[in-house]
C-alpha cells in the first residue's frame, strides 16, 4: 500500500488514535513501540473497541483486511502527516527555542482564532510523535495550522520540519535548556537554529525579533524575514513595557497588558503580536485575545491562597529560564517574597555550576526565606538557602513554616512536581 492509498484510508476515519485507552470510535489505530510495549500487541483489543483501521509493522498480529501492514508505524505516521500537510496546503507556523514555546503557541494561536479556524499542538505535543499527531488532527475546515517543535539533541528540529514543512517559523530564544544532550549551548543555539535553516533553504518566512541579537544573527540569510521590536527598522514596531506587575507591550497607541508575569513572556506576547498583524488581525482583537488568555497547566500561574499569592511556574525549569523567572521576582515590588525551587534538569557537565549561581542570586537577595530541593541543589554551598534532598524533606520544612501575606515563586524541573507543595502552603 503506498502512502496515497494509506491517505484515502486515513480520511475514512475519525483520527489517529496511539493508545488503546483512549480510542475513539471509527479511528485508525497506530501501533507504535517504546522501551516498554508493543503497540502491535492491542492491534485486536484497538478493533474491538471500535477502530476501523490499525496500523502495524508485525506480520503475526495480521487479522483481516482492517489490519494494515507497513515496514515501520512510526515512519509510516510522520509520512502521512506530511502527506496530509500537503494535502490540505494552509499555511503552518512552526516554533521551537528554550523556553517559552508553549506560551507563545497558545497565545498565536489565541489571536488568529479572532479570525481563524485554526489548529494547534495541543499540550506539549512537540516531538517526533506528537508533531504528526497535531498535522494529522487539521481537517479541511483548518486555515492556519501553529505547530510547536521540541529538542534536546541536534538534528531533532530538523527532522520535525522536514514533516511540517512549515511556511513560517519562530524561535522563542537560546537559553541553557537540554546542555546534556545538545553538548553545550553552542550546540543549543545549531539545533534550535535547524528550523530557520529548513525556511530558509526552502525560501519561507522567518519572524525575527529585532531585540535578539542572537535571532538577528541566526536569521541573517533570510531573504523573508517579518521583523518586530522596540528598532524604529522593524516592520512591527512593538515596545515592552518594563517594570509592570504584569507582561505588557505597546504598539503604536495600544497597550496589551497580560496575565502573564516577566518581561521574557512580554517577547512572547511581541511575536504573537507580530504574526496577527501578519495575518491581518485588528489590533484590538490581538489585544483582547492576548489579554483573555490565562496561562494553566503549572506555566506561570497566579495563584491566592491562605493570604499569599502564589506564582506557579513548576511545569519545567533551565538555567536560563530560571534566572529570568527569579530576576523577574526579585525585581517586583512586593515587600515579603519567598522562593521555593527545584533541580533543574538535564544540565549536564555545568550542572552544579548552574545551581550554585542560583543559589548565589538568592545570597545577594532581600528575600525573607529560600528554599531549594533536589540532588544537585543539595549539593550546593549557602549560608541562607534552606536545603533539601529530596520533595518528601521539603514538604516536611514548609509545613513548618507559617506564610501569610507572602508572595512566593515555586520553580522546578517537571521532574520535581513541586505544584505538589500547593498542598501545605
Amino acid at each position: 500500500m503506498n502512502i496515497s492509498q494509506l491517505h484515502q484510508l486515513f480520511l475514512e476515519t475519525s483520527g489517529i488514535s496511539t493508545d488503546t485507552r483512549k480510542i475513539e470510535q471509527d479511528a485508525l489505530f497506530v501501533a507504535l513501540k517504546g522501551d516498554h510495549f508493543n503497540g502491535n500487541k492491542f492491534a485486536q483489543e484497538a478493533l474491538g473497541k471500535g477502530a476501523k483501521y490499525v496500523l502495524i509493522d508485525e506480520k503475526e498480529f495480521e487479522i483481516s483486511d482492517k489490519t494494515i501492514l507497513v515496514e515501520d508505524c512510526l515512519r509510516a505516521l510522520q509520512t502521512l502527516a506530511n502527506f496530509h500537510r500537503k494535502h490540505l496546503h494552509i499555511p503552518i507556523i512552526a516554533l521551537t527555542g528554550s523556553n517559552g514555546k508553549t506560551t507563545t503557541k497558545e497565545l498565536i494561536a489565541q489571536v488568529l482564532r479572532t479570525k481563524y479556524k485554526v489548529v494547534a499542538t495541543k499540550g506539549n505535543l512537540n516531538n517526533h510523535i506528537g508533531v504528526p499527531l497535531t498535522l494529522l488532527s487539521m481537517d479541511e475546515t483548518t486555515e492556519i495550522g501553529v505547530v510547536e517543535m521540541g529538542a534536546n539533541h541536534l538534528k531533532e528540529i530538523e527532522l520535525l520540519a522536514s514533516i511540517a514543512e512549515p511556511n513560517y517559523g519562530y524561535i522563542t530564544n537560546f537559553g541553557k535548556a537540554h546542555l546534556e544532550g545538545f553538548g553545550g549551548i553552542e550546540g543549543v543555539i545549531k539545533g534550535k537554529s535547524e528550523l530557520y535553516q529548513h525556511l530558509i533553504t526552502r525560501n519561507q518566512t522567518i519572524f525575527v525579533n529585532t531585540d535578539d541579537a542572537l535571532q538577528v544573527r541566526q536569521s541573517v540569510k533570510a531573504e523573508n524575514k517579518i521583523t518586530f521590536g522596540s528598532q524604529e527598522n522593524t516592520d512591527y514596531k512593538i515596545q515592552i513595557l518594563t517594570h509592570q506587575s504584569n507582561a505588557s507591550i505597546q504598539y503604536k497607541e495600544t497597550v496589551i497588558s497580560s496575565n502573564l508575569i516577566g518581561d521574557y513572556n512580554a517577547k512572547n506576547m511581541g511575536v504573537s503580536t507580530a504574526v496577527g498583524l501578519h495575518f491581518g488581525i485588528p489590533i484590538e482583537y490581538t489585544k483582547q485575545a492576548i489579554e483573555n488568555y490565562i496561562p494553566e497547566n503549572n506555566r506561570s500561574q497566579m495563584i491566592e491562597k491562605n493570604t499569599n499569592q502564589i506564582i506557579l511556574d513548576a511545569y519545567n525549569a533551565n538555567p536560563t529560564s530560571m534566572e529570568l523567572a527569579l530576576n523577574n521576582f526579585l525585581r517586583e515590588n512586593q515587600n515579603i517574597k519567598v522562593v521555593i525551587l527545584g533541580d533543574m534538569f538535564e544540565v549536564g557537565e555545568t550542572s552544579l555550576e548552574e545551581h550554585q549561581h542560583i543559589v548565589d542570586m538568592i545570597e545577594k537577595s532581600e528575600l525573607k526565606a529560600a528554599f531549594v530541593c533536589g540532588e544537585s541543589f543539595y549539593k550546593t554551598s549557602t549560608q541562607k538557602v534552606i536545603k533539601k534532598k529530596n520533595y518528601n524533606d521539603l514538604r516536611d520544612e514548609i509545613e513548618k513554616q507559617l506564610f501569610q501575606n507572602n508572595t512566593i515563586l515555586i520553580k522546578g524541573s517537571r521532574g520535581m512536581r513541586l505544584e505538589r507543595i500547593l498542598e501545605v502552603l
